[in-house]
């Protein structure tokens, strides 16, 4: 496992949930980047932003990760759940929410 490799593992499996994303939560610098923050806070959510314009390498390695081609990726308990689309498809039917309580993680209920 490559450096890159190593610590995205690290951080999939040692934080509750993830997302890789162009930007930071506070300043999402693309608007798929920006909704999936906007979906997780409006659902109360914790979560860790992972900046991958910060690092080329980081950039590529995500998707090489997941085996997925775009960004941002949303990660759960160490498992990819998915990019823009389909975290608003989950998140417009209820099962974000859901999903993350199944998963133990508080979510506000903002239902």
């Amino acid at each position: 496992m490559s450096g890159i490799n190593a610590f995205i593992d690290n951080e999939v499996k040692s934080n509750d949930v993830v997302l890789f994303m162009k930007g930071t939560p506070q300043f999402p610098q693309c608007g798929f980047s920006g909704q999936v923050v906007q979906m997780l806070d409006y659902i109360g959510v914790d979560y860790k932003g992972i900046n991958v314009l910060a690092d080329g390498d980081l950039r590529q390695g995500i998707k090489d990760y997941s085996n997925w081609p775009t960004i941002p990726q949303l990660y759960v308990k160490g498992e990819f759940v998915g990019g823009c689309d389909i975290v608003r498809e989950m998140f417009q039917a209820g099962e974000l929410q859901s999903h993350f309580e199944e998963q133990g993680i508080a979510v506000k209920g903002a239902a």
